[in-house]
């Protein structure tokens, strides 16, 4: 496909817009950007709060999935149990709205493959969150190694992302 030339009055009424705009939607992205960073300086302030002296550090969501809710129930989570906070995402509507976990999944949890995951804060700014659907979708193809190797490797990970907010894709595999 080839690209047309613009008239040059076009170019110029474009880059007249373009700085006109500028002084506008410059400051509003900066505001969004602050707006942001005190949004995660103040969910990690209230976990270090709230959560570390009480001995949480992990975030774990599950569902009632006929895939991974056996599992998870019976393996996974009496591991993580003591020190996490515990999220059904089957019953995602009974969430209460400013809950600092839901808060924290939200943030943290990533917008895919988030159940079953694993969100890990640490005393460090800086945060790890697992997915482990990639893991059950191999379950539910046969695969019974991977559920098997899960468990002590989602209890004992540790925490130490590979750069701050990153996401494993797949730490089982």
């Amino acid at each position: 496909m080839s690209r047309l030339k613009q008239p040059f009055l076009q170019r110029v009424m474009n880059a007249v817009l373009l700085i006109l705009f500028l002084p506008f939607v410059l400051p509003l992205a900066l505001v969004a950007i602050i707006l942001f960073l005190l949004y995660r300086i103040t969910l990690y302030l209230l976990v270090w709060a709230l959560w570390l002296p009480r001995g949480k550090d992990i975030l774990f969501v599950y569902s009632d999935s006929p895939i991974s809710h056996e599992y998870m129930a019976t393996e996974v989570l009496p591991l993580v149990q003591e020190r996490a906070v515990v999220l059904n995402w089957s019953e995602r509507t009974t969430w209460h709205k400013w809950s600092l976990g839901v808060a924290v999944f939200r943030h943290f949890g990533g917008d895919r493959e988030y159940s079953p995951s694993r969100c890990v804060v640490s005393s460090s700014p800086s945060s790890e969150s697992i997915s482990l659907l990639a893991s059950f979708q191999r379950l539910e193809a046969g695969s019974q190694r991977t559920c098997r190797e899960a468990s002590p490797r989602l209890a004992n990970r540790p925490v130490i992302p590979s750069r701050p907010g990153a996401a494993a894709d797949d730490p089982l595999s």
